[in-house]
């Protein structure tokens, strides 16, 4: 397989993904043999949240000028992309909990809860916590990024300010989606990514206990019963809570 540049220069396979460097970026810090499955699994976690960011701005754009079919589009994207994080986790869980261990006291204080993506992903859809901004003392392009986002506005902000130029509440939405149908078919798409993303927290907090039980998280934190209480987290609670006054 060969691709061109734009200046018609022929490129590799290998050069276009620049997998020479990829695959030189998963050095571990012990001869653990599980270790490698930890870096990459990780990895990739962070390359779907790179495309997770990059889709969920285009639904912003695309809700901003009123470009629902779009915004549908890339939420649909996003549903998959989250389905497969999911998934994911059952890769983790086939490490032995005392295979983990050979090298887990390495990683602190390095934690997930330093995913900077992590927390823009939370930010862009509408959860936004300054407090998150301070894990990132040793992340000065994460802080920097977590800063703009808590500045501009998130979907939760473009979805509420396209109900009021429709002149329409959740509540009345819901109870006549007849009338605006592209609305309600938006409201539904942005709730898949909200419980998509819950599904993926559940997921991960369930393989966490199996790892490791109640031990406290390498960065400092109670471990599970710190990833227990975010559980409760929505993104569109007013979507979630109109189901309660049909």
């Amino acid at each position: 397989m060969g691709y061109q540049d734009a200046s018609g220069r022929r490129l590799s396979y290998g050069s276009y993904l620049h997998l020479s460097e990829l695959l030189g970026l998963q050095g571990g810090l012990t001869e653990a043999h599980d270790e490698l499955l930890f870096i990459v699994v990780h990895q990739v976690y962070e390359l779907w949240f790179k495309v997770l960011i990059h889709e969920l701005e285009a639904v912003r754009a695309a809700i901003e000028t009123d470009d629902l079919h779009a915004a549908r589009h890339f939420l649909s994207r996003v549903k998959v992309i989250e389905a497969l994080l999911v998934e994911q986790v059952g890769v983790l869980e086939t490490m032995a909990p005392q295979d983990f261990l050979t090298f887990r006291s390495e990683l602190a204080p390095a934690s997930g809860f330093q995913s900077a993506q992590f927390r823009e992903i939370e930010f862009l859809s509408g959860l936004k916590d300054p407090g998150y901004i301070k894990a990132l003392e040793s992340d000065a392009d994460g802080r920097a990024r977590l800063q703009q986002r808590l500045a501009e506005p998130s979907l939760l902000d473009v979805f509420t300010r396209l109900l009021d130029r429709r002149s329409v509440t959740v509540s009345d939405l819901y109870r006549q989606g007849n009338q605006q149908p592209d609305l309600l078919e938006l409201a539904e798409a942005l709730l898949d990514h909200d419980e998509g993303f819950r599904l993926w927290r559940l997921r991960h907090v369930e393989m966490v206990e199996r790892q490791i039980g109640d031990k406290p998280g390498t960065g400092g934190s109670t471990g599970v019963r710190y990833l227990q209480s975010t559980l409760g987290k929505r993104f569109f609670p007013e979507l979630w809570e109109v189901r309660s006054q049909l």
